[in-house]
């Protein structure tokens, strides 16, 4: 009798080892991801308190590893929750991983809405949102959240006003991104006297030759015609628009630009306009493009 309960215990126990290797595995993969959307740190550039969200990949709490980035920026508007709040990022880049078409990285959403609006140093040297994303910003959270910090392992993405950052800090800083993904991107101001008309706050007096500097660093196809030929195949682009996106045109020329430069790219024309409906069809395909670049591939 006792002989009997003890063959049916180890009979039992052995059924539960079983059952936790068969679904063990499966359950952890289940596990969702995490996001904050309201993180601040004090800027010593900006000389004020400055928010930004993070989405961190299932198990990163349990984990010791240290994990690839995404830097993903919002539009015009929105601030570091829009990609939470708008564009899905949590279910979005859960489903991607437990899909396999993305590594589980962490996402970091700045906030460049409060103060100034954009991503850019204001032309008089009074508000330097750009020296503040790469002096501070990047620092302090790939050193808070376990971030690989070699080039390889960096991407960059963003929406309208953040597909513009997106273009902009990969072709001045293409020696710290790996891959580079502008969707429904502003391409920056056309001449001189759009920059004058966009970029010089009232009242204020800067000389010609600074207002020209000023376009040539940011106008895209500027940045795009000044590339050293030694620099054209350091990043991996993916560029996506909208054919019924008010910022069509522009995307198109750039497409146009680089194929004449020879810069490698893919570009992607989509049915659709500038929504959140569009850019969360976009988001799985960053994913996936930017993975690749983390990988040996």
């Amino acid at each position: 009798m006792i002989f009997d309960r003890v063959q049916l215990t180890i009979t039992m126990y052995k059924t539960l080892i079983l059952c936790l290797s068969v679904f063990l595995p499966g359950m952890l993969s289940a596990q969702p991801g995490r996001v904050y959307d309201n993180l601040s740190f004090q800027s010593k550039i900006l000389k004020s308190e400055r928010k930004f969200a993070v989405y961190l990949p299932p198990g990163f709490e349990t984990s010791q590893r240290s994990y690839p980035v995404l830097y993903l920026l919002h539009g015009s508007g929105d601030d570091q929750s829009g990609w939470i709040q708008f564009g899905e990022v949590l279910n979005i880049t859960d489903k991607a991983i437990q899909e396999g078409k993305s590594t589980p990285m962490v996402i970091i959403m700045p906030d460049a809405n409060t103060g100034e609006r954009g991503y850019f140093n204001r032309i008089d040297g009074n508000w330097n949102y750009e020296d503040f994303f790469f002096n501070e910003l990047m620092p302090y959270v790939e050193k808070k959240y376990r971030i690989r910090s070699e080039k390889r392992y960096r991407a960059i993405s963003g929406l309208s006003m953040g597909g513009g950052g997106t273009f902009v800090y990969a072709l001045r800083h293409p020696e710290l991104f790996s891959s580079a993904c502008p969707l429904s991107a502003s391409t920056g101001p056309r001449s001189v006297d759009e920059t004058k008309a966009r970029y010089i706050p009232p009242q204020t007096i800067v000389s010609e030759a600074i207002i020209e500097q000023y376009y040539k660093k940011h106008n895209v196809l500027a940045l795009i015609d000044s590339l050293p030929n030694n620099q054209k195949t350091s990043l991996r682009w993916f560029i996506d628009c909208g054919d019924d996106d008010f910022l069509y045109e522009g995307n198109s020329r750039v497409h146009i630009e680089m194929r004449k430069r020879e810069i490698p790219h893919e570009f992607r024309i989509r049915d659709g306009g500038h929504n959140w409906t569009y850019w969360r069809e976009s988001l799985p395909k960053v994913l996936e493009f930017v993975s690749q670049g983390f990988h040996q591939y």
